[in-house]
């Protein structure tokens, strides 16, 4: 095992033992986490049924958190308390800039047992995708070293939490190809709080749990600066509790990453929506391959 893949599987086992070492802290009624999966960037995955044809193998009434498109003062405060309040652990993908503003979150990020993903560095209207290949590498590398930076982590050659998600979904198969060279895992999400609309916190309360009772687990995204969502956060995670689900953490680690395959006739949702936004310069220029990535477990 080189050294990388020794500091990843270090870093795993040790905020795998959050949750037992933790234990006294939290509430018998708290939601807690009931396990850990490692993700092995190093298979080439992309993950999250919205966006590709694969995702993590959870159990019935398995969830892991996701937050896009922070931090934000005010509103990622709100998260991370309520968060803390349930011993709850989530995945954040940071805009580096935005890290670069407000390291003292982003340090409160990782201390308390997140993880601090990457999501650009200066999140693009124009997408990734409409970018050029060399100057899309070059802000998703701007983007590494500011999140990493602000975390207080040295410089290196890969980030120190090796999770990226594309602004609006907006993947190129050669900057996807590019990740997985450099053993960095992609996602996308199974189902989402469309909280970039303007909704009540009650409505939005409303709108993810109904779908989550549809999927009946899965990765949720969410967008940590948006008010509404601070605000329902602690309904959110009473109600997962209340209802039976159960709060599943990734980190980064060695393998087998367990995954499913989509069902056949699957498609694309956010291409979809990428066509409509972009229109037919934002088309992906490769379709979606269903069988990529290692086998189920």
């Amino acid at each position: 095992m080189h050294v990388l893949s020794a500091l990843f599987g270090l870093t795993a086992a040790l905020i795998a033992i959050i949750p037992a070492a933790r234990a006294a802290e939290c509430s018998p009624q708290a939601l807690g986490v009931s396990r850990v999966i490692e993700i092995d960037g190093g298979e080439r995955l992309a993950l999250g049924l919205q966006t590709y044809p694969r995702t993590l193998a959870l159990a019935d009434r398995e969830v892991v958190l996701t937050f896009d498109d922070g931090p934000a003062h005010g509103a990622t405060e709100r998260v991370l308390d309520a968060l803390k309040a349930e011993c709850a652990r989530a995945t954040f993908f940071l805009v580096g800039s935005h890290a670069a503003e407000s390291p003292a979150l982003v340090r409160r990020i990782v201390a308390e047992g997140h993880n601090a993903g990457h999501h650009s560095y200066s999140h693009p209207a124009r997408t990734l995708r409409l970018m050029s290949e060399d100057a899309a590498q070059a802000d998703i590398e701007k983007g590494f070293r500011a999140v990493d930076a602000a975390a207080g982590f040295p410089p290196a050659d890969s980030p120190h939490f090796p999770f990226f998600r594309f602004p609006g979904f907006a993947d190129t198969p050669e900057l996807v190809r590019w990740l997985e060279d450099r053993d960095v895992a992609v996602f996308g999400a199974d189902l989402w709080a469309s909280d970039w609309q303007e909704m009540t916190p009650r409505a939005e309360l409303e709108l993810v749990m109904s779908r989550l009772e549809a999927a009946g687990k899965g990765i949720v995204l969410f967008h940590d600066p948006r008010p509404s969502t601070a605000a329902m956060m602690p309904d959110f995670l009473r109600e997962l509790k209340a209802r039976g689900f159960r709060l599943v953490h990734i980190v980064p680690g060695d393998g087998p990453t367990p995954i499913v395959h989509a069902k056949p006739g699957w498609t694309s949702a956010t291409e979809a929506i990428i066509a409509k936004t972009l229109g037919p310069k934002g088309l992906r220029s490769e379709p979606q391959e269903e069988g990529r990535g290692v086998k189920s477990q």
